[in-house]
């Protein structure tokens, strides 16, 4: 669902951004009293940090192809 090498999260207040509003969701979900939704949206918070902090990979490094030497 979240592509963390895509060019969009790339910028690392968008990667913290993203997990720290679903927490703060949850947590106003859990005052609120709803419990059920507190757990499906901090639940979406772990899987995008997860994703976007220890999944994330740099690209490989393109090699410069070996062209003949004449």
């Amino acid at each position: 669902m979240i592509d963390p090498n895509h060019p969009f999260y790339e910028p690392l207040w968008r990667r913290v951004l993203i997990p720290a509003v679903c927490a703060a969701w949850a947590i106003f979900e859990l005052v609120a009293g709803e419990p059920f939704w507190a757990i499906i949206v901090g639940a979406m918070g772990a899987y995008a940090g997860y994703k976007l902090f220890i999944e994330k990979k740099k690209p490989p490094v393109e090699k410069p192809a070996d062209d003949p030497q004449d």
